[in-house]
């Protein structure tokens, strides 16, 4: 994600426009939709599930802040996930975005309460 220009992640992209198909299935709700984006492009697209819209809100564009977040302060963001991934073993297979989505489950793991 951090790689790429940001309408590829942009309302109206065709990863939007994907999400939005997906979503619009019978018994595929947006959190179903998203995880399957993400699973298909698991560096491009990140999981939004409960667990990060209780960590993170609401933000207009989950996709585009995140974008911008990895890509702030000369990618100080992404660096410190491949870093994380380092620390943890982890091969680098694993994209830094995986890596993101561990840590938005560790809110979950200290006890907040998502809905």
């Amino acid at each position: 994600m951090v790689d790429v220009d940001a309408a590829v992640v942009a309302d109206g992209s065709p990863a939007d426009q994907a999400w939005h198909l997906l979503r619009d299935q019978a018994d595929v709700g947006w959190v179903i939709a998203g995880k399957l984006l993400a699973r298909k492009r698991p560096r491009l697209l990140p999981v939004y599930d409960r667990v990060v819209r209780c960590a993170l809100g609401s933000p207009p564009s989950f996709w585009l802040d995140l974008h911008a977040a990895l890509g702030e302060d000369g990618a100080a963001l992404y660096r410190r996930l491949l870093e994380l991934r380092q620390a943890a073993g982890l091969p680098e297979t694993v994209s830094a975005l995986r890596v993101c989505d561990v840590v938005w489950m560790s809110h979950r793991a200290l006890g907040h309460a998502c809905r």
